[in-house]
């Protein structure tokens, strides 16, 4: 992977890092260690220790990172792979994988190989293998719809990792289409450009698009060591849905 050398310069100045015993936190993305990270704004809240300051990478970012390494057989075979909204991290894992043929998709993005609404995707059923679609799903208003779509290009026996961010305080998604403003978006969904809040009624959702969900918490089964030191959200679970 490479990196321009004067964002890592940036790095150094910016994050001082230590010798191999006192940093504390690692990012498995790209393999830096820091003794603190860069905190994620543009929410309420900002999160402290949420951006690596090498590669970018947030909380999910290298939780799915720490899952899929975890899971070669995913990747087992031939496939035919779909990249919704690609993060750079994980464009350049799935391209240098032999065996994945990958297909990017955003609807605005530059540098992708398909601009298309996740509501109007344009292939023919039972197109893909696997789809990769993560934390894209509340910045669009027909998500049944999209959920829909995503189901028809799976093909049967392959596999989806469809990531939202959740509230598990709430039992079902919170929508209110009144709420247009930035400003009051960021307020009411907790971003700017978000238009709803998932609650624990994101299984069902998915499942009634088509999809047969299992809810796996492997962040659990790193440890809180590992949780720490790779900055993750020890509440994320990870939605894989199967066709």
């Amino acid at each position: 992977m490479t990196f321009p050398i004067s964002a890592l310069r940036s790095a150094r100045r910016t994050v001082k890092i230590l010798p191999t015993l006192g940093w504390h936190y690692t990012c498995p993305c790209c393999g830096w260690s820091f003794n603190r990270m860069y905190p994620q704004h543009g929410h309420l809240v900002p999160r402290p220790n949420a951006r690596c300051p090498r590669c970018g990478s947030l909380e999910r970012h290298r939780l799915l990172w720490l899952y899929l390494h975890a899971k070669p057989e995913l990747f087992a075979g031939q496939l035919r792979l779909l990249h919704v909204a690609p993060e750079p991290i994980f464009r350049r894992y799935f391209q240098s994988l032999p065996n994945v043929t990958y297909v990017s998709c955003d609807l605005f993005a530059r540098n992708v190989l398909l601009h298309s609404d996740l509501t109007a995707l344009p292939h023919p059923d039972a197109s893909f293998d696997a789809i990769v679609c993560y934390h894209v799903l509340e910045h669009v208003p027909d998500d049944q719809h999209a959920m829909r779509e995503l189901r028809r290009v799976l093909k049967p026996g392959g596999w989806a990792i469809l990531q939202s961010p959740l509230d598990y305080s709430r039992a079902t998604t919170y929508e209110d289409w009144s709420i247009t403003a930035p400003e009051d978006r960021l307020h009411a969904f907790g971003q700017e450009d978000h238009v709803r809040i998932y609650g624990r009624d994101y299984k069902d959702r998915l499942e009634q698009a088509g999809f047969h969900v299992s809810v796996d918490m492997y962040v659990q089964q790193l440890g809180a060591a590992a949780i720490e030191r790779y900055r993750l959200s020890p509440n994320e679970a990870i939605y894989m849905c199967r066709a």
